[in-house]
């Protein structure tokens, strides 16, 4: 478990929601309805007089820390040597752009494109103007 949880690894710490803020008892709430064996499609429906974005957002957060205990799980076994494309499967091939390093779409290993994007998506979650802390004020046309 040592090499799992590596600094030097894409697994991420779970970004938290502050306890006693609506966005928490929103994460308490979705977390108790998906551990409780229910219907998915009634786990995200959203709550009666709750905010969407608010919702939507709470979801994000949460889909990326599972997504990166997940990764954090398997990113030994795929290295630049063993996965040196980024793919899924034969047919498809997926590769890096950011308009910064990255003008153009450019393969890169599995690994390398894996910690851009993580990089990424954690950047775009921190992003107050895209998910602030506070409640209510998400921008419409981002969600």
């Amino acid at each position: 478990l040592k090499q799992v949880f590596s600094k030097d690894k894409t697994f991420r710490p779970k970004r938290k929601f502050e306890p006693g803020t609506q966005r928490f008892e929103l994460h308490k709430r979705a977390q108790a309805s998906l551990n409780s064996g229910v219907d998915l499609k009634a786990a995200v429906q959203l709550p009666n007089g709750e905010d969407q974005n608010d919702w939507v957002a709470v979801h994000v957060v949460d889909f990326f820390n599972r997504i990166n205990l997940i990764y954090g799980t398997i990113c030994e076994f795929c290295t630049e040597r063993t996965c040196p494309v980024m793919s899924g499967g034969p047919k498809y091939e997926y590769r890096w752009q950011d308009d910064l390093k990255y003008k153009k779409p450019t393969a890169l290993p599995a690994p390398q494109y894996m910690n851009l994007l993580m990089d990424w998506i954690e950047v775009q979650i921190n992003n107050e103007d895209i998910f602030p802390t506070s409640v209510g004020k998400c921008k419409e046309e981002v969600l």
